[in-house]
């Protein structure tokens, strides 16, 4: 089974920015889709952004314009690059991975995550 590991979170000011990285212990390329999730106190977990095995890219309306989703193959890892941070982006982000089965099936990933908190 592969491990994710977060890394990279932490308290940064309004309009700053953190590039998160989420290490798999094993290579990423047989997974189909690859995301970022967050979960801000008192709320549901939320799709970030999300990337697939051919490169597209998906990301939620709030981020869009400041955070960017990518991929490296070679490191088996998945980043995270948050840009103009407001604090409403303030949550713990959760990295998933997920594998479509040859049943159908789904196989799910997630990493333990790592705070972000945007505050002056």
């Amino acid at each position: 089974q592969v491990q994710l590991v977060e890394s990279g979170g932490g308290l940064v000011q309004p309009g700053g920015s953190l590039k998160l990285s989420c290490a798999a212990s094993g290579s990423i390329l047989t997974f189909n889709v690859m995301g970022w999730y967050r979960q801000a106190p008192g709320k549901q977990r939320e799709l970030v952004a999300a990337i697939t095995s051919g490169g597209s890219t998906n990301y939620a309306d709030s981020v869009k314009g400041r955070f960017t989703i990518s991929r490296d193959n070679a490191k088996n890892t998945v980043y995270l690059q948050m840009n103009s941070l407001k604090p409403e982006d303030t949550a713990v982000y959760y990295c998933k991975l997920v594998r479509v089965l040859t049943t159908g099936r789904l196989l799910e990933v997630w990493g333990q995550g790592t705070p972000v908190t945007v505050s002056s």
